[in-house]
C-alpha cells in the first residue's frame, strides 16, 4: 500500500497545501521551520487518533491546548487531512478524508469519508461516511462490486463523536476496505531515533520491531539473531561494509537479566560494549534494523538520517531506502544533506517553503530549470547547494 497524495488544510503551518504523485521514496528538503517535521507529525497524529481518539491526539500534539494549537494561525474552520492511496498497484485509487472541528468546546470528527473512484470518470463510491459518531460502512469486497447499487451499507453508531470510524470498523473482517487502511495507519513507523536511548543496557524482554526512539535496539537484535538468522547475517554484512573493522554484533543477556549490545572488532579478541562504539555505528545499525525488518512497515518516516553518519555513506543509505520501497513499502525522508540528495532522482524530491507564514510544497520534477539541469547530468544535491530550489535554502 502506498500513499500517492496528501492534502492538508488548517493543520499547523499547512493552511492549504498538497503533495501529489508521491513516489515510493520521497525526500523532503527545506529551510529550518518550513514544516518538514510537521508533515511527519501528520502521520503521528493519525496513528495516535487511531489507537486512542481525536481528543487525546490533539492534546498531545497541541501541548495540552488541543485543536486551538493544532489549527493554523488566524484561520477558522475544521482541520482537514486527506490521503490518497492504493491498496495495491492494480487497485483503484482510494481517498481517506478526515475533518476535525469543535462542538461546545470539545473536539469531534465532523466528517470522515473513505471513497474509491472506479476509472478516471464518474462519481466516486463512498465505502465509509461518518459525521459526529454516526454513519455507514460498506461490507462488500471491492472486487465483487461492479455497480454502485450493489454496495451493501451497514449503519453504525460509535461510542463517542471523537472516535475515528476506521478505529472500530478495522477490527471486523466484514469491512475489508477499512481494515486495509487501518493496517496502514497502525503499522507505519515514524523514526525519532535517539542514540543515547539505544546505548544503555535494557531489562530482558521481547521486541520484534524497532521502537520510535530506538531504546529497544538490543532486544530487536536479539530477536533477529535467534529467529531470523539469515536476515541478521545479511544486515551484519551491510554494517561491516560501511563501518571499518566491525565483524560482529550480538545482544548478550547478563546474569542480572539485562540485555546489552556488544560489537566485535576484527582486530581485537574481546568485544566492545555499545557505550564505547561511535554514534555513527549505532545509528547505521538502527537504520539497517528498520530496513531489514522481517515484517516490513508499510511506511517509514525518517528525519535527517545524515546526522552522525559519514557523508560518503549517505548515497549508499539512500539506495538502501530505495531498495526497501521495491518490496512494497514507502519511505519519507527529510534532509539537509547534499550528499544524500545526490542519490535522489528528480521525481523523488519535494521542497517546502514559507509563504506569508504558511507552508507550500513544491515538486522538483515540476520545476523546468531543475528538470533541464538533471537531464544534462547534474545531481540534486549540487543544485540544492547552489540555491536553485527557490526558497528552500541554504541560500535564501
Amino acid at each position: 500500500m502506498r500513499i500517492e497524495a496528501i492534502r492538508l488544510k488548517n493543520f499547523k503551518c499547512f493552511r492549504d497545501a498538497k503533495m501529489e504523485r508521491i513516489p515510493g521514496l520521497c525526500i523532503l528538503v527545506g529551510a529550518n521551520g518550513t514544516g518538514k517535521s510537521t508533515l511527519f507529525n501528520v502521520f503521528a497524529f493519525l496513528r495516535e487518533a487511531f489507537s486512542s481518539n481525536i481528543h487525546t491526539a490533539l492534546t498531545r500534539m497541541g501541548g495540552g491546548r488541543g485543536l486551538q494549537e493544532v489549527r493554523s494561525r488566524n484561520t477558522r474552520g475544521p482541520v482537514e487531512i486527506e490521503l490518497k492511496f492504493r491498496v495495491k498497484s492494480d487497485k483503484p485509487l482510494a481517498t481517506y478524508a478526515l475533518a476535525i472541528d469543535e462542538v461546545d468546546g470539545q473536539p469531534v470528527v465532523s466528517r470522515e469519508v473513505l471513497r474509491y473512484r472506479r476509472g478516471s470518470h464518474g462519481k466516486p463510491w463512498h465505502f465509509l461516511d461518518f459525521s459526529k459518531g454516526q454513519g455507514y460502512a460498506v461490507t462488500n469486497e471491492l472486487d465483487q462490486v461492479t455497480d454502485e447499487n450493489q454496495l451493501k451499507r451497514e449503519e453504525q453508531t460509535l461510542k463517542a463523536p471523537d472516535i475515528l470510524a476506521i478505529k472500530g470498523l478495522a477490527n471486523f473482517e466484514r469491512f475489508p476496505v477499512v481494515k486495509e487502511l487501518g493496517n496502514l495507519i497502525e503499522n507505519w513507523h515514524i523514526s525519532d531515533f535517539h542514540i543515547n536511548r539505544a546505548r544503555p543496557e535494557r531489562e530482558a524482554g521481547y521486541a520484534e520491531h524497532l521502537s520510535t526512539e530506538g531504546e529497544n535496539l538490543s532486544l530487536v537484535i536479539q530477536f533477529l539473531y535467534s529467529r531470523h538468522r539469515a536476515i541478521f547475517d545479511r544486515m551484519l554484512d551491510r554494517l561491516a561494509a560501511r563501518v571499518p573493522g566491525i565483524s560482529g554484533v550480538k545482544a548478550k543477556t547478563t546474569e542480572e537479566g539485562r540485555v546489552l549490545l556488544q560489537f566485535q572488532d576484527s582486530a581485537f579478541k574481546d568485544p566492545f560494549l555499545a557505550r564505547y562504539v561511535s554514534d555513527g555505528t549505532i545509528k547505521m545499525l538502527a537504520y539497517l534494523t528498520l530496513l531489514y525488518d522481517p515484517k516490513p512497515r508499510p511506511l517509514l518516516c525518517v528525519e535527517e538520517p545524515e546526522n552522525q553518519l559519514y557523508p560518503s555513506l549517505l548515497e549508499e543509505l539512500a539506495e538502501e531506502f530505495r531498495a526497501y520501497t521495491q518490496g512494497g513499502g514507502q519511505v519519507f525522508i527529510s534532509t539537509h544533506a547534499p550528499d544524500l540528495l545526490n542519490a535522489a532522482r528528480i521525481d523523488e524530491v519535494f521542497w517546502l517553503t514559507k509563504e506569508q507564514g504558511y507552508t507550500q510544497i513544491h515538486r522538483a520534477q515540476d520545476d523546468d530549470q531543475l528538470a533541464a539541469f538533471m537531464a544534462e547530468g547534474d545531481k540534486m544535491g549540487y543544485l540544492w547547494r547552489q540555491g536553485l530550489f527557490k526558497g528552500a535554502g541554504p541560500r535564501l
